[in-house]
């Protein structure tokens, strides 16, 4: 690894009046990732500015979700996911329940429909267990039954720690936390390049925006979402073997028309790419089904496939035989921001600090899909660790 600081020969050298509102740390990207490291950052007293390239926070990945606080059950045993999950969500729970955030502990059903599929029940549970997951629950079908009298299921896992949340109200006290704490939200300015700089005779970053302008940082956090492997690889000399790829993984939602008869969460068994068809629950009890897994060339691919409409019903019809004809309507579609194709095994996050890259107060958050929205909290107390920023 270089010695970065020693070397700032190697940097272009900025004039002092050049860069006289060089601020302390920049965030790119006001996602609810992006708006949880800020808050963060700015609690530990260091000024922090958010740079989100659309006009209003949050309206990417954070809003085109299934608004769900996941348990932390199926990701490899000391993965950041399982960590960043299990710990992130009982954070996010108690930050719900301190700034009265919506939120509800509704908990979740697996089920297997079909004999094959009760082994891979028990995976699961011991998947669970595995990552601290200490409450999940084996059901047998009349057990499950009891729960949800309109559920089709041969068994079932029943997760009491997973639950459901206002994702806007979530940003929305972030944002209140990190501008009460002197931090600030800039919209529409869109980062186009990173360069490190010599300044003063210290490593700092030149952020260059879509309008031109220029704006210099001693800490950067690229939070940016589905644009962060873009911009990683526009920092000059970028080590080749940290490079991720952006891929993009579409999920349809279809919302049901009448009122879902059940109180929990429903989830098939896995599939490799995704959870599998599910119905989620809002805090109004109005339930949706999906997402699906549709590769897609695009990050701004958002229009509902309703082509898949009668896949969703074969689906659902899985687990809820009751689910009528023309009950169904297209809602919304998200795309999950990967950094592996369609042919690779699911990717870990990925968070590049100094310590893997070499370039002291920078810090890359790439492939950060679900359970992101969950993990937010977890991620935020990470990024100011590899920073070393503390109060």
């Amino acid at each position: 690894m270089k010695n970065y600081p020693a070397e700032l020969k190697h940097f272009k050298k900025i004039s002092a009046h050049l860069a006289l509102d060089k601020i302390d740390a920049v965030v790119v990207g006001a996602g609810v990732v992006g708006l949880a490291v800020a808050r963060a950052i700015a609690l530990t007293g260091h000024e922090v500015i958010v740079l989100e390239a659309e006009r209003a926070v949050g309206t990417g990945t954070s809003a085109r979700n299934s608004e769900v606080i996941h348990a932390g059950i199926y990701y490899p045993k000391g993965s950041l996911k399982a960590l960043w999950c299990v710990k992130g969500r009982e954070l996010l729970y108690q930050y719900c329940q301190e700034r009265f955030i919506a939120h509800k502990r509704c908990g979740k059903l697996i089920v297997a429909t079909q004999p094959e599929q009760i082994a891979q029940l028990d995976a699961i549970a011991q998947k669970a267990l595995n990552n601290g997951v200490l409450d999940i629950q084996k059901l047998t079908a009349q057990q499950a039954k009891e729960l949800e009298p309109e559920l089709n299921c041969l068994a079932a896992l029943l997760s009491p720690s997973t639950g459901i949340i206002d994702s806007h109200g979530l940003m929305q006290a972030l944002q209140a936390d990190l501008e009460n704490a002197g931090g600030t939200v800039v919209l529409a300015t869109q980062v186009v390049q990173i360069t490190p700089v010599n300044l003063n005779n210290e490593l700092a970053y030149e952020l260059l925006t879509a309008t031109g302008d220029c704006i210099y940082t001693s800490h950067l956090v690229n939070s940016a979402g589905h644009g962060a492997c873009d911009l990683q690889h526009t920092i000059p000399d970028y080590p080749v073997n940290l490079l991720e790829q952006a891929f993009y993984a579409k999920g349809n939602y279809f919302a049901c028309s009448n009122k879902a008869p059940f109180s929990h969460l429903i989830y098939p068994v896995p599939e490799a790419a995704g959870l599998g068809v599910h119905l989620t629950l809002d805090l109004a009890g109005q339930a949706k089904l999906g997402p699906n897994v549709e590769w897609v060339d695009s990050a701004s691919d958002l229009q509902v496939n309703e082509s898949k409409l009668q896949d969703f019903y074969k689906e659902a019809r899985k687990y809820w035989p009751s689910l009528a004809n023309d009950s169904l309507h297209a809602a919304y579609a998200g795309i999950r921001p990967k950094i592996n194709d369609q042919h690779q095994t699911a990717k870990d996050f990925v968070l590049q600090g100094p310590s893997m890259h070499g370039l002291n107060g920078l810090v890359h958050l790439l492939g950060i899909e679900s359970p992101g929205l969950t993990s937010c909290l977890a991620i935020a107390e990470a990024v100011v660790e590899a920073l070393q920023l503390h109060d």
